[in-house]
C-alpha cells in the first residue's frame, strides 16, 4: 500500500504535466483569430468572385458590393453586432439596387459570429433583422410560387446557424469556467500544501526547542556542578559527569526517536517509543540531578490517555521545568501535579522562587511558551503562564481529550 501509493502520485503528476504541455503545444499550432479571419475573407473573395467573374466583368462596380460584404468580417470578432449591421446594409443596399451574389453567405457568417460572441439580446436583434431580410429576399428573388418554400428554408439556416453559434458560446463559458475552478482548486491545493509545510516547520521546531533546550540546561547545570565540587567532593564530580553522560545520552534518544519519525524505516524509532506521563518521574529525576528539588503528584488513570496526548503532556511539563532550571534563582524548589480524567487532563506546575518573584521568558523570543500554547490549543485548551503572588511562577493547562479527535499524532 505504501510503495503503490507514491507511485499512483507520481502517475498523476506525470499525467497533469504531459496534459499541460499538450495544451501549450495545441495553442501554439493554433493561428491566430486574425489570421484566420484574412484566411477566411480572402478565400470567400476569391471563391466567390470566380462564381460571378463574368457579372464582374460585365459590371466591375459589383465588387464594391462584394468588399462591402466580405471585408467588415476581418473585425468580427472585435465587434460582432457591428460587423453584422454593416454587412446588413451592404445586403440592404444590394436589394435596393436588384443584385444577387454569392458574397451574401457573410451575413450567415456575421449572424454565426452574433451568437457566439455576443448576449442573448444582441442575438435576437440580429435574428430579427436577418429574418426580415429573409422575408424582402424572398419577395424579391423567389421564383413565382415558391415564396414560402424559399423563406422557410431560408430561416431555417438562420436559424441553424444562430443556434451552432450559441452552442459554441455555452461550450466556450463552459470550458473557460472549468479552466478557472481548475486554476482555483491549483491555487488552493498550493496554498493548503504551503500551510501544511509552515504547519510542519514549527512542529518540528517546538519538538526541537524541547529536547535541545531542556538537556541542554541540565547538563550546563551538571557541569557547573562538577566544576564547583572537583575540589571538595571528588566523588560528586564523578557522579555529576556521569549524569551528564546519561543527559547526553538521553538527548541523543530523543532526537533519534524523533528523526525516526521524519525518516521511514529508521530501526531505532521502534526501540525508543515517544515518552509519556510514565516517564514523568525519571524526568523530574534529571532535573533534581541537576539541582532543582522537584515533586510529582499524579491523580487518576493515565491509561486511558492516547499517545500523542501523553507526549503533550511530558513536553508541557519537560517546558516548564526546563524554564524554572533557567530562569529560577537558587534554592528554588518545583511541583507537578497531573491530574487525569476520562474527558480532560490537568497540568499544574508550580515553583515558589524562594520567596522571590522568578524571572519570566521573553515570549517574543524562543519557542518556549509560545510552543506550550501550540501544543494546548491542538486539544483545545488552555495554557496560562505567569507569576504567583508570593514569589515563584506557575504553568497551568488544560486537554480536552474530546477535541481532539481529528489531532491525530500531530498534536506531538
Amino acid at each position: 500500500m505504501t510503495a503503490t501509493a507514491p507511485a499512483t502520485t507520481r502517475a498523476r503528476h506525470l499525467w497533469r504535466t504531459l496534459a499541460r504541455r499538450a495544451r501549450l503545444l495545441r495553442a501554439r499550432a493554433q493561428l491566430p483569430p486574425v489570421a484566420v479571419d484574412s484566411t477566411l475573407v480572402s478565400a470567400l473573395f476569391i471563391l466567390t468572385a470566380l462564381a460571378v467573374r463574368i457579372d464582374l466583368y460585365d459590371r466591375p462596380w459589383l465588387l464594391i458590393f462584394q468588399a462591402g460584404l466580405l471585408l467588415p468580417l476581418l473585425w468580427r470578432r472585435r465587434a460582432p453586432l457591428t460587423v453584422f449591421a454593416v454587412v446588413a446594409a451592404a445586403a440592404f443596399a444590394q436589394w435596393l439596387v436588384d443584385v444577387q451574389l454569392p458574397a451574401d453567405v457573410a451575413l450567415l457568417i456575421a449572424l454565426y459570429t452574433v451568437a457566439a460572441h455576443a448576449g442573448r439580446r444582441q442575438v435576437l436583434l440580429a435574428g430579427a433583422v436577418s429574418e426580415a431580410g429573409i422575408l424582402m429576399a424572398s419577395v424579391r428573388w423567389s421564383t413565382e410560387g415558391r415564396f414560402l418554400g424559399a423563406a422557410v428554408t431560408l430561416s431555417v439556416v438562420a436559424t441553424a446557424v444562430t443556434v451552432i453559434g450559441t452552442n459554441m458560446r455555452t461550450r466556450r463559458a463552459h470550458l473557460a469556467s472549468v479552466e478557472d475552478r481548475a486554476v482555483r482548486l491549483e491555487r488552493e491545493r498550493d496554498q493548503r500544501a504551503q500551510l501544511a509545510v509552515a504547519e510542519e516547520r514549527a512542529r518540528i521546531a517546538r519538538d526541537m526547542h524541547d529536547i535541545v533546550s531542556h538537556n541542554l540546561s541540565v547538563m550546563i547545570a551538571l557541569a557547573d556542578a562538577a566544576v564547583f565540587a572537583q575540589y571538595r567532593t571528588p566523588d560528586k564530580t564523578t557522579t555529576a559527569m556521569r549524569q551528564v553522560s546519561d543527559s547526553g545520552r538521553q538527548a541523543l534518544t530523543e532526537m533519534r526517536r524523533f528523526l525516526g519519525i521524519l525518516r521511514a524505516g529508521e530501526p531505532d524509532a521502534l526501540r525508543h517509543p515517544m515518552p509519556g506521563i510514565a516517564e514523568l518521574r525519571s524526568l523530574l529525576d534529571q532535573v533534581r540531578a541537576a539541582g532543582l528539588p522537584a515533586r510529582l503528584r499524579l491523580a487518576g488513570d493515565p491509561s486511558h490517555v492516547p499517545t500523542a496526548a501523553q507526549l503533550t503532556v511530558y513536553r508541557l511539563v519537560q517546558e516548564a521545568l526546563t524554564n524554572t532550571l533557567k530562569h529560577a534563582p537558587p534554592g528554588t524548589r518545583a511541583e507537578v501535579r497531573v491530574h487525569c480524567s476520562p474527558e480532560s487532563i490537568s497540568i499544574d506546575v508550580t515553583d515558589d522562587g524562594h520567596g522571590r518573584t522568578v524571572r519570566a521568558p521573553d515570549p517574543r523570543h524562543g519557542h518556549g511558551i509560545p510552543g506550550m500554547r501550540e501544543r494546548t490549543a491542538v486539544y483545545g485548551g488552555t495554557l496560562r503562564a505567569g507569576p504567583l503572588p508570593g514569589g515563584g511562577w506557575r504553568v497551568s493547562a488544560h486537554l480536552d481529550l474530546n477535541a481532539a479527535g481529528t489531532a491525530g499524532t500531530g498534536a506531538a
